[in-house]
């Protein structure tokens, strides 16, 4: 192996997307008005499996889906790769919408979602690497481990068991990831590693056999829902797009981050950024000395959230966030490949790994893109049947698992049906819109300042940031 001790020299091509073979074909553009059933605004993973489970529950609907880059373009295909069972909103925010025990068996509705992906993709022949190897998540330093204990003991009186996550000692926690300073861990067996862009192809590809239509390079630009009641030609919603209109009975918008770009809908959802690296392929006697045997994900518990997978071909996959915000809510090329970002999640991932730095680890991909926030950073799913349209997302960079769920229980809302999932607490969830400029970016930026110093504090002292916590928290509204 041959390091440069930078990532100056890496594509700047998502991983995922770089290493597909073969390259997909784009596909064409919507060519003028249609008309159709089901018109699903986005090619990520919510429209995708939102039409899935729609043509396993009634294969005669005629559904478009209209994408403006191509499918797998946004969070999908560029995400972290895992499949976790497990919500951005808190359990006790999903509790007090219902209750304890309707909160308890949401989160076990996600559990489910991280095997039925596994079991749909094993069934469709789609090879996406899954490998439900759980999560582990390592206390470096005293305050984080206090956490942890804390946590488990509060989980497991919940109702969650040893077999959903249970606290590891640091001899233990260092036999699934061998890091630096390790004062304890927990394992989360509800998480698997996959290639999203693997997922996103396969899932499109088999759709379009099955007579779901896609356009790709077709940006919509609003959304027009008929008054509630009103049915008939007269009453189709619209998509109005640069390529046409589309017509159709039901209209889901599942854009995530890029909701921003349809009219009236700027401050639905805020675009955070976060950023990827990717190594070169490391030979197996330093993934030996590493861990990750399993390919479990892995994260320390810093409250700036980063995140790695050990990969099919024997990468380390690793995120974090980088640039938090634009100004104005602006999706920007410069801030995804924002450099010294990258540089600082390579000296993170070499910190946790100093295995790495002995080798000089080059790193061969550097990426980043946006996910979506909702206001009160509650991810849920709503469908309006009177009006003939449905909203999903808003996950905070969790969504791979949790867009199972909520496209499947979109499609069992819109064809009438009613099953476990079409009534749980995060069905019916909305956020109010974000506050104008310059208000967002103040707290969003405050926030992530303050939380960054709270994780040096606690690196540095092995004392709790406790207050600087609770100020973040209270800045970002969550």
């Amino acid at each position: 192996m041959t390091g440069t001790g930078s990532v100056a020299t890496a594509t700047t091509k998502a991983l995922w997307l770089d290493r597909l073979s073969p390259a997909p074909a784009r596909r064409e553009p919507l060519s003028g008005n249609i008309d159709c059933d089901i018109a699903i605004v986005g090619g990520g993973f919510s429209g995708l499996w939102t039409a899935w489970y729609l043509r396993q529950l009634d294969p005669s609907l005629r559904i478009q889906i209209i994408e403006k880059h191509h499918v797998g373009f946004g969070a999908s295909g560029r995400n972290g790769g895992w499949a976790v069972g497990e919500l951005a909103g808190s359990f006790e925010t999903y509790a007090k919408r219902s209750s304890e025990d309707e909160a308890l068996r949401q989160a076990r509705a996600v559990f489910d979602s991280v095997d039925e992906i596994g079991r749909v993709t094993a069934e469709a022949g789609i090879d996406c690497d899954y490998a439900k190897g759980g999560w582990i998540r390592l206390a470096r330093n005293k305050p984080q481990g206090d956490r942890m204990v804390d946590e488990i003991a509060h989980e497991h009186a919940r109702g969650f068991t040893a077999d959903d996550m249970r606290l590891l000692d640091p001899d233990e926690a260092r036999t699934y990831l061998n890091g630096t300073r390790v004062d304890r861990g927990i394992f989360f067996s509800h998480c698997a590693s996959i290639d999203p862009a693997k997922l996103a192809v396969g899932l499109a590809l088999q759709l379009e056999r099955d007579g779901v239509a896609i356009a790709e390079g077709t940006t919509a630009e609003a959304i027009i829902t008929r008054p509630p009641g009103v049915v008939g030609p007269s009453g189709s919603n619209k998509v109005v797009t640069d390529r046409g209109t589309v017509s159709a009975e039901v209209v889901i918008r599942a854009t995530e981050a890029y909701t921003r770009d349809l009219a009236d809908s700027k401050l639905e959802l805020l675009p955070v950024y976060s950023l990827m690296v990717a190594t070169e392929p490391l030979s197996d006697d330093v993934m030996a000395e590493i861990g990750l045997a399993d390919r479990p994900t892995f994260s320390d518990d810093r409250f700036m959230v980063i995140y790695g997978q050990r990969t099919a071909d024997n990468r380390l996959a690793f995120g974090g966030r980088g640039v938090p915000y634009l100004f104005g809510s602006r999706i920007a090329q410069s801030a995804e490949l924002h450099e010294p970002s990258h540089q600082l999640l390579r000296q993170t991932l070499i910190d946790m790994l100093p295995i790495l730095g002995d080798i000089d680890v080059n790193i061969t991909h550097r990426w980043g893109g946006v996910l979506g926030i909702p206001r009160n950073w509650v991810p849920g799913l709503r469908y309006h049947r009177s009006e003939g349209f449905g909203v999903l997302g808003g996950y905070v960079g969790e969504g791979v698992a949790a867009a199972n769920l909520a496209g499947r229980t979109m499609a069992e809302l819109i064809v009438g049906e009613h099953t476990p999932r079409t009534s749980l607490p995060w069905v019916g969830v909305r956020s109010r819109r974000w506050e104008p400029e310059p208000l967002r970016w103040l707290g969003v930026r405050s926030s992530r300042r303050i939380l960054a110093g709270a994780d040096d504090h606690e690196f540095e002292t092995d004392k709790p940031a406790s207050w600087q916590f609770r100020l973040s928290r209270l800045l970002r509204g969550a």
